[in-house]
């Protein structure tokens, strides 16, 4: 499942609306951290780009709004990804930081990461990076 992340109800709304409007199935969550929206990993790329760039423009008026309630104090935005042993959490990071990632990565490639940098944490590898990418490609030959 590929995860959004509102703070507000009708952000979140608008973007399950959109989302319904091209046939892809939400899954609402609420938890400590925010409102969350699943969709299926198996959507078509286009579809994927364009909710994308929906979330990106609900991202920018979530923002606009929490920077006038706050005075433009305290902003931070958050990524989910998934422990190794499947459990969610999320990194809190200054918007201007999210925003770079989101310009150059994708959020799907933004979870990865977060992802791997969370398994090399839990599960430390003291191999060389070439070692790493033999294990991984007799991985995949499988």
């Amino acid at each position: 499942m590929i995860e959004y992340i509102f703070f507000e109800v009708p952000l979140r709304t608008r973007f399950v609306e959109y989302a319904e409007s091209m046939g892809i199935p939400c899954t609402l969550q609420d938890d400590a951290m925010g409102l969350v929206v699943a969709v299926p990993e198996e959507i078509g790329e286009e579809q994927e780009d364009a909710l994308e760039a929906c979330y990106d423009q609900l991202q920018e008026e979530q923002s606009q709004s929490l920077a006038q309630a706050e005075g433009g104090v305290n902003r931070l935005a958050g990524f989910h990804f998934s422990l190794p042993d499947g459990e969610a959490r999320m990194v809190p990071l200054h918007t201007d930081v999210a925003n770079r990632l989101l310009a150059q990565f994708s959020l799907a490639e933004i979870q990865a990461i977060f992802e791997a940098v969370a398994r090399s944490a839990v599960n430390p590898a003291e191999s060389h990076l070439c070692k790493v990418l033999a294990q991984e490609k007799a991985r995949n030959l499988k």
